[in-house]
């Protein structure tokens, strides 16, 4: 097979299409081919594009928040590439209407100033230490979420105008005390009832099915009777606290482990500092010159932190003096770090320095020196570690000869199970909706009802369940989907269409009982024919627990004059019948208030996604499959 293949390589065929794809890159370009799969537009709105990687980094976030939060669940619904393609075309629509309102917002000529970006800010909870707002711990969970202070200006600004154009919208709706008052009235109403309830079992003797309506029932709804396939599987499970127990390690390892990783039990050198910034991205003489005459004032023996509230264009540290807080090395950009590092002593000043800010003045105010933590400090943290590492060899070691005897014996698990020195499990059977939770996993469950392991039966590949967690899994034993047959059903659809003759009876004859009532007629004997009584209840709410809320649903629809048959869940039926209604109290200020609010936040909602759907309708959107 090699040699054909060297050979084809060297015909005249295999050099012409060579050739062409030679001349492609000459013409195109290299970059045309790397550049074609990595970049693009998902959408067009409005001449807008929503990129590519913009989407992807969506989708990532969005599925990642419903991973964490709904975990197996939604793993099982990720399974499924239909539900996929679905989540992220959500997440494209999501982007678009936020791509519009950014249009709508820009057209209006919606704006956020710099000071509102810098209060917006100071009063967010999480830059706050004690309800103050504290810059170190800003700067610091700036850097964990990859911001940097402009980046993140940038970021608050988009959203707080976004912000500004749902409130305009949102806020122009309220509700009238009148609204208020007469909704509550209506909540809070109450009504008095009398029912019958009628069994369907009553009426059971009445019914007689034949083996045609049997049949046609089995024939009208075949897909009922489908079975689903179904499968018991064998499996080996390991996990990597089976291998703990046994890790056996040495005061020798413990030291040894100490002095490579000394990094690790080493806190660097801190400094701490306070600067003024003359914002420039670029170099400009003008404001290198006014970073010289500060820098003069501060040599002069004037104030640093009272002129760094009075120049400093970094207004969050400018606030405090231009104190920045605590940091080391690999935190600020390189020619601040490499200035503010040179510093000897406390208060020494820097001159003026450019960095891809601006330039900057910098003003050394403390150092933490370097520390390490003694050996006798961590020694029971590193044979932790140390141990739980060479249970990792190990595992993975065991973990390959798994996988290599899983395929080449693939008729059974006993020398899987004899190299993980575990039993093999059994379970009984199941279908997919109803896995066991020790194989519920989608990946497991996508193995276990492939053609390879059903029809071949062989072992499958080692999966993965978590970190440092394996399963090998074959089928035991397979049921395979089919639809059952009528006589195995039979009774079944007999009780079924029994029942439902039953409550057709039991309807037919409310509605009878209904027209005698209409006509004023006595249905006192009708209702002793069949130990039937009246039932009556007071006050009855909306939400009333004690009674179906089918009844209630149907009681609230109906006029004093009026009675309704209605279907109840079990399979009864239900003659029901106002005899009053119970006015509320009126509701007091605090109550209609609270109600307003809610109502004008209904219609809120209800006008803000109009306003999307009409800015959407009006778009010339384009989306690229």
């Amino acid at each position: 097979m090699l040699e054909r293949i060297r050979e084809g390589s060297q015909g005249p065929w295999a050099m012409g299409i060579l050739g062409l794809v030679i001349l492609s890159f000459v013409f195109a370009g290299v970059g045309s081919y790397i550049n074609s799969s990595a970049s693009g537009a998902a959408a067009n709105v409005n001449g807008e594009e929503i990129g590519l990687d913009e989407l992807e980094r969506a989708y990532q976030n969005e599925r990642s928040r419903m991973e964490s939060q709904f975990g197996d669940a939604f793993a099982t619904l990720a399974s499924d590439t239909a539900y996929l393609q679905n989540f992220r075309q959500g997440i494209l629509d999501r982007l678009i209407s936020e791509k519009l309102l950014d249009q709508a917002a820009q057209e209006f000529g919606l704006r956020v100033s710099d000071e509102q970006i810098k209060l917006a800010i100071v009063g967010m909870q999480e830059f706050q230490i004690d309800g103050q707002f504290d810059n170190d711990r800003y700067l610091a969970l700036l850097r964990q979420a990859g911001f940097q202070t402009n980046n993140f200006r940038d970021y608050m600004r988009v959203d707080m105008v976004r912000r500004q154009l749902s409130q305009s919208l949102m806020g122009t709706e309220f509700a009238l005390v009148g609204e208020a008052k007469s909704a509550y009235l209506m909540q809070q109403q109450s009504r008095d009832i009398r029912y019958l309830n009628i069994p369907a079992s009553k009426f059971v003797d009445q019914v007689n099915i034949s083996d045609d309506e049997i049949l046609g029932f089995y024939q009208s709804n075949i897909s009922q009777f489908d079975t689903q396939q179904k499968v018991s599987l064998s499996y080996v499970e390991l996990v990597l606290d089976d291998l703990l127990s046994s890790i056996v390690v040495t005061d020798d390892e413990i030291a040894e482990y100490y002095q490579q990783n000394l990094f690790d039990y080493r806190t660097d050198e801190e400094r701490q500092a306070a600067h003024i910034l003359f914002e420039s991205a670029d170099e400009d003489e003008a404001i290198a010159t006014k970073a010289e005459e500060v820098l003069a004032k501060i040599q002069a023996g004037e104030n640093f932190a009272e002129l760094a509230k009075r120049f400093s264009s970094d207004t969050f540290s400018a606030e405090n003096g231009g104190d920045l807080g605590w940091f080391g090395k690999g935190i600020m950009d390189p020619a601040f770090e490499e200035a503010a590092f040179s510093l000897a002593n406390k208060d020494d000043v820097s001159g003026v320095i450019k960095s891809e800010f601006g330039y900057h003045i910098i003003m050394l105010t403390d150092v933490k020196p370097e520390q390490v933590n003694a050996f006798e400090n961590v020694k029971e943290e590193i044979i932790v570690k140390v141990k739980t590492f060479k249970a990792e060899e190990r595992f993975y070691e065991i973990s390959q000869r798994m996988s290599e005897v899983a395929f080449e014996v693939p008729d059974n698990l006993e020398e899987v199970a004899d190299l993980a020195g575990k039993t093999i499990n059994t379970t009984n059977l199941f279908s997919r909706a109803n896995a066991p939770d020790a194989v519920s996993n989608p990946n497991v469950l996508s193995s276990a009802f492939s053609f390879e392991l059903i029809e071949d039966a062989v072992n499958s590949e080692v999966i993965e369940l978590a970190r440092n967690h394996i399963i090998v899994v074959r089928v035991a034993e397979h049921e395979p989907e089919r639809t059952k047959t009528i006589e195995e059903v039979k009774e079944q659809i007999q009780q079924t269409l029994a029942a439902q003759s039953a409550q057709q009876a039991a309807r037919d004859w409310a509605l009878e009982l209904k027209q005698a009532l209409v006509n004023n007629e006595d249905v006192n004997p009708r209702l002793a024919t069949l130990e039937l009584s009246w039932e009556e209840k007071q006050t009855v709410t909306r939400n009333d627990p004690a009674l179906s809320q089918s009844i209630v649903d149907a009681l609230f629809k109906l006029s004093a004059t009026d009675t309704s048959v209605v279907d109840l869940i079990a399979g009864d039926i239900s003659l029901v019948q106002l005899t009053q209604v119970n006015s509320a109290a009126e509701a007091n200020a605090q109550q209609l208030t609270s109600l307003q609010n809610r109502l004008a936040s209904s219609k809120s909602q209800i006008i803000y996604g109009a306003v999307v759907e009409s800015l959407k309708a009006q778009a010339d959107i384009e989306i690229f499959q």
